[in-house]
């Protein structure tokens, strides 16, 4: 939901970011599984209740999300297999996020983070299946540029993300409750995003039928 506003804000020091490390010979693919490896010690470190080293890990996976895609448009070197492996590696860091709290607390976390994982199916399938749809009917993305995946607006999307991470990490006590709610608008964002698609899935298929049956038309007259 906030993505549209905080995009274009954080794109201009990414990219200024992302021509030093180009000078430097710094491949796009190289951050990507950097920054999933840092991203991934907040695993142990969430099990271990080190929740301040935890949220220095996830910001600067958080970091490296948003410096990969900058460096792969100014190498001039983005492709849909630095996409793909980008969004994979993200759905993987998201999830060890969650195990984190559960392992740190299982009697208090376990249940909220089970929920919160459930939630995450719906939001990453749904981002995916919208995606391949899109690709198929070639459609545009113009407030996403940047992306490599086309996907639905959401009341949950990258920026809510982070925020939500950010939060599970200063308010670990909290985390049973500040779960749950994210959990049911990962919910809500995953019933919009099938409406969504279901509807323009209809749409297209109209459109398409509407061009065949005019193009008969003219064929008969």
């Amino acid at each position: 939901m906030l993505d549209r506003w905080t995009m274009p804000l954080t794109q201009r020091p990414l990219q200024a970011l992302a021509r030093r490390l180009w000078h430097l010979g710094v491949t796009a693919d190289a951050v990507t599984v950097f920054a999933f490896l840092v991203g991934m010690l907040s695993l142990p470190l969430l099990a271990m209740e080190l929740y301040g080293w935890a949220l220095l890990a996830i910001l600067l996976n958080r970091l490296g999300d948003g410096l990969d895609g900058a460096l792969a448009r100014c190498s001039g070197k983005a492709s849909d297999a630095g996409g793909f492996l980008d969004i994979g590696l993200d759905f993987v860091f998201y999830a060890a996020v969650v195990l984190g709290f559960a392992l740190a607390d299982s009697e208090r976390n376990a249940l909220p983070s089970a929920l919160l994982l459930f939630a995450f199916i719906g939001t990453g399938s749904s981002f995916l299946a919208f995606a391949i749809m899109a690709s198929r009917h070639d459609l545009q993305r113009p407030n996403f540029q940047s992306k490599a995946f086309y996907y639905l607006h959401g009341l949950t999307e990258g920026t809510e993300t982070v925020v939500a991470l950010v939060a599970f990490c200063l308010w670990p006590a909290q985390f049973p409750l500040l779960a749950s709610l994210f959990a049911v608008a990962c919910l809500i964002t995953t019933a919009t995003r099938l409406w969504g698609g279901v509807s323009h899935a209809q749409e297209t298929a109209c459109r398409r039928h509407g061009k065949a049956h005019a193009r008969l038309t003219r064929r008969r007259y």
